[in-house]
């Protein structure tokens, strides 16, 4: 038999109720740093408390992503936890298209406001931005046209 006493095991450690508490993950400039992917593309984001400022690959968000949907994508994480115009925004993204990008962003944005407030784990995580969009295009077979199309049989 161990002798809990003896041991340096804090007061409710074990205590199987209670969720553990996630804590804030910051870096030492005060901003939270996370890691996004969908299909080839990678972003890099760091938050930071501030105006709502957005940077991305050191350009205005509103010049690198002309296309209206994709910037509603990348600002889905502030909407759903209310938290519009609340950080600033660092990001550098490579790989794939626009598309992936914004998606990538939309992932690591979401993932740092995770790092930064840790409840809004829960929030984020019904909206499925915490989960990561595994589809990636399929490679291309030999003897086929395209992924998955063959070439055209002719019997002549």
């Amino acid at each position: 038999m161990i002798n809990t006493q003896t041991l340096d095991i804090p007061a409710g450690a074990g205590d199987i109720n209670q969720p553990p508490k996630r804590e804030q993950d910051l870096d030492g400039f005060g901003r939270a740093y996370a890691t996004g992917k969908r299909k080839n593309a990678i972003a890099r984001v760091w938050i930071k408390p501030g105006s709502g400022k957005v940077l991305v690959n050191g350009r205005d968000y509103d010049v690198y992503f002309a296309r209206a949907v994709l910037r509603m994508v990348i600002a889905q994480p502030f909407t759903v936890s209310s938290r519009d115009g609340q950080y600033d925004v660092f990001c550098t993204v490579k790989g794939g298209g626009l598309s992936g990008q914004a998606g990538a962003m939309r992932h690591g944005i979401s993932k740092a406001l995770e790092a930064f407030e840790p409840d809004l784990h829960k929030l984020l995580k019904q909206a499925g931005f915490l989960t990561r969009d595994s589809r990636i295009v399929e490679r291309k077979k030999y003897g086929h046209r395209k992924a998955r199309r063959r070439f055209q049989f002719s019997k002549r």
